[in-house]
């Protein structure tokens, strides 16, 4: 019997499985897939708009409305969280802090807010007003280096300057033969030195003069420092913007935690669902249900955490009809009929996706009257109702300041 059972394999469930495996608890962590860092841009997002653009979040969280998941965590208890993420990666992985954001650029050339980012990235700050040589691969599809170029020298940075940008490219296959390679493909490839040095010479050939080289986010996803490499050999600052998933950052942020999660003693399962629960006296939770191959399966622990994202993910479920459902443990939800929430306009807002769960002050889900409906199940992540947080672009933070709240109720404090 484990301690504590997590639920899903995101940023949230992650983080809360490494903190709770620090503070000396048995974990096992169970998840049907390998969760949303995958699809994500590899960064932390804290607080990006709230609605207009943010340049220092913590502030901004300081002051969301109630009901927002930050209302009741604080912005204090944020960014400790955050800054803790941050440590236990290391600056080889995540550098920066939730109270300034970085201006990065995009596979738009927009300029997209963010706390935290892979050190490969900073380079490409627009804080301050930047030119950028931005050098896409011809056989690499999801980096349109012109579209880049061209929106970013339309784009005022934060200080009030004009950016500057022109396009180049380079003919580099990563595999012979192969007519529609992904990023990762590209990324694996440049995990051979031989390839770096290649790719960066011929990047250098064509980037021209800008104060900054800007790459497709493909440098390396198992060899650490191949973008230190290609800025050494093109004799400049370089910085890989993200790309449609495959996410290379993401799967880099990906297999640091769970790396972590593993050596700390985490047992993981993946590949099952979590499909119900067994109440014991109290409304406490004695076991969570798991679909394995050779039948339904109990796993006991003291406490849970459940970390499943939201409808993005499944965890929620709207049926034909629009009623709006948590499908494992029933939990009371903010609504229950979608359609009043489903705005004619496209941009929305959306109302929909800030349906979710209620918590009480320790992160447990919790009814209309504020009480915890089961005094041993926390929530964190995107199921915790109350932020639109694609528009907001503060999914990241919720989504470790609620899994480091979890954890820490869970241990009483411990670190």
């Amino acid at each position: 019997m484990s301690d504590v059972v997590v639920i899903g394999a995101g940023l949230a469930g992650l983080t809360a499985a490494l903190r709770l495996a620090r503070a000396g608890r048995a974990v096992t962590l169970v998840t049907k897939g390998p969760g949303g860092l995958h699809l994500s841009q590899g960064t932390i997002d804290v607080l990006g708009y709230a609605p207009d653009r943010v340049t220092r979040p913590l502030d901004a969280v300081a002051a969301v409305a109630p009901g927002h998941p930050y209302a009741s965590i604080g912005s204090d208890a944020v960014g400790s969280a955050v800054s803790w993420l941050a440590e236990a990666l290391g600056p080889d992985l995540l550098v920066g802090d939730a109270s300034r954001n970085y201006q990065l650029p995009t596979a738009v050339g927009a300029l997209r807010p963010t706390a935290l980012a892979q050190p490969s990235m900073i380079a490409g700050d627009a804080a301050g007003g930047r030119s950028y040589a931005v050098v896409g691969v011809r056989q690499l599809k999801d980096f349109p280096a012109d579209l880049i170029a061209g929106n970013l020298a339309r784009t005022t940075a934060p200080d009030g300057s004009r950016l500057a940008a022109h396009s180049a490219f380079i003919d580099l296959p990563a595999r012979r033969g192969e007519a529609d390679p992904t990023p990762l493909t590209y990324a694996r490839a440049m995990d051979d030195e031989a390839f770096a040095d290649r790719f960066a010479r011929d990047v250098a050939a064509v980037a021209g003069k800008a104060d900054v080289v800007a790459l497709p986010a493909v440098l390396g996803v198992r060899r650490s420092g191949v973008w230190r490499q290609v800025a050494e050999v093109i004799g400049r600052d370089v910085c890989e913007i993200p790309l449609p998933p495959p996410s290379v950052p993401g799967l880099r942020l990906y297999d640091a935690l769970l790396g972590m999660a593993r050596a700390a003693g985490v047992r993981f399962i993946q590949g099952s669902r979590i499909v119900g629960f067994e109440a014991a006296d109290g409304g406490t939770i004695a076991s969570v249900t798991l679909a394995a191959a050779g039948g339904p399966r109990a796993l006991r622990a003291s406490s849970f955490v459940f970390a499943p994202g939201g409808f993005e993910s499944g965890a929620l479920d709207v049926d034909s009809h629009g009623a709006i459902t948590e499908p494992v443990f029933g939990l009371p939800l903010t609504a229950s009929d979608a359609g009043p929430l489903i705005p004619e306009v496209y941009w929305g807002p959306h109302p929909l996706f800030e349906v979710g769960v209620r918590t009480d002050d320790a992160g447990r889900p919790a009814g209309p009257d504020g009480a915890a409906v089961h005094p041993n199940l926390y929530v964190a992540g995107g199921i915790i109702a109350g932020a639109e947080r694609w528009r907001e672009k503060s999914g990241d933070g919720i989504a470790v300041a609620t899994a480091v709240r979890a954890a820490d109720h869970i241990t009483g404090g411990a670190r």
